[in-house]
């Protein structure tokens, strides 16, 4: 591999020969060491740190050759010597895996997609049989699709989510099994309204965590997930006309979606999801007052939420009744008080209703939170007349 900020370093005589690393503690609380023999005739990569010119050899450390080694892998995961590296960053960095997990979610979280995903790649890279490292892959990926269908942009969440699901079939398959893999594909499954896929998911969970003892973490996810079970059992939701409604909708096959879910409701009339993709099919078909009037009985039954709210509100701006849309959009962010979609819409509401003032502030807002906001960056940029949609 060429990369200009890896140097290759003959192994030193202080190096060679095997090297013990403590690794952990076992039932006892013994520390355990694990060995790794050296191989001299293997050159060791580091990395020139950032703002330096060269490899400063007087203040060698540990962290350049662990990130030249990463590097070296993640470039070519089946290079000559990647195993080696492998074995070399287990021995003397045994808790990296955690650490590098930590900090892409950290980096996600906090908007920056493209290191985060960096991270994840190298973890994948280096540990290539570990659950843990896909499921960073998956909750990154998750977390940056939950932000693209955020700003409205649901086709191209549709596509980044298809990755994360890829990233958590895998994290599920590796051995031995990661009990958190299995939760949170649970709740991503949850969110993509595939109930029958969650359910599965959350019973391997339980499979896998019987024996958990007094962990209190594990017991209260337990409940979370045998109490979603029971839900998803109730309400039906496994069924497959549900899912299909949802999956012709979210396409942008309204018209079909309808239609299943239509005869969902027929078996199933005091299900208020169902009654929220009957809105949703009628809103995306622009039949505004039935959308409204299904997404009323939705809360009736016990959807009331920011999304059964915002999409309620939404139907009531375009039949005219902006200040019964004010209204529910605001309960809407009563829920979740940083939801751009919300906050979008009371500015679009603001805009038909001559206020370009309180429209610009809601937009400022938005843009607070995510300063990369198509919606409101265009507002500004040419600011708009009151066609401008936010759903």
């Amino acid at each position: 591999m060429e990369d200009s900020r890896i140097v290759y370093l003959s192994v030193p005589e202080s190096l060679r020969g095997q090297f013990e690393q403590p690794h952990d503690h076992d039932e006892h609380g013994h520390c355990v060491t694990s060995s790794f023999e050296i191989d001299p005739a293997i050159p060791i990569p580091a990395e020139i740190p950032p703002g330096e010119e060269r490899l400063p050899l007087e203040r060698l450390s540990w962290e350049m050759i662990i990130s030249g080694m990463i590097r070296v892998i993640t470039a070519e995961p089946d290079g000559e010597d990647a195993d080696y590296y492998r074995a070399f960053i287990a021995a003397v960095k045994p808790g990296l895996l955690e650490e590098f997990f930590d900090a892409a979610l950290i980096k996600a979280e906090a908007g920056n997609f493209e290191v985060a995903e960096d991270i994840a790649a190298s973890l994948r890279a280096v540990y290539r049989h570990s659950p843990l490292a896909y499921l960073a892959g998956a909750l990154v990926t998750e977390h940056k699709g939950d932000t693209v269908e955020s700003e409205g942009l649901e086709q191209d969440a549709d596509l980044i989510y298809s990755e994360a699901a890829a990233f958590y079939k895998r994290a599920v398959a590796e051995k031995p099994p990661l009990p958190a893999a299995f939760f949170n594909a649970g709740y991503f499954y949850m969110k993509r309204q595939n109930f029958s896929r969650a359910a599965e998911y959350f019973g391997n969970f339980l499979d896998y965590t019987e024996d958990s003892g007094d962990d209190e973490t594990i017991a209260r996810q337990r409940e979370k997930a045998e109490a979603v079970i029971t839900e998803i059992g109730k309400r039906n939701l496994d069924d497959e006309l549900f899912r299909e409604a949802y999956d012709f909708i979210r396409i942008g096959e309204a018209d079909k979606g309808l239609e299943k879910v239509k005869r969902f409701l027929e078996h199933h009339s005091d299900v208020w999801n169902g009654w929220f993709l009957l809105g949703w099919a009628l809103r995306k078909l622009g039949r505004w007052k039935d959308g409204a009037a299904a997404f009323k009985k939705c809360i009736e039954l016990g959807g009331d939420g920011a999304d059964a709210r915002n999409e309620l509100s939404i139907c009531l701006m375009e039949t005219g009744d902006t200040r019964a849309a004010r209204s529910e959009a605001r309960r809407a962010l009563s829920f979740e008080p940083d939801n751009i979609k919300v906050i979008s819409n009371l500015a679009v509401i603001a805009l038909r209703e001559g206020k370009p003032d309180e429209a610009a502030a809601f937009f400022r807002t938005v843009l607070d939170i995510d300063p990369n906001d198509p919606v409101a960056k265009r507002y500004f940029a040419a600011p708009p007349g009151p066609s401008l949609g936010a759903a």
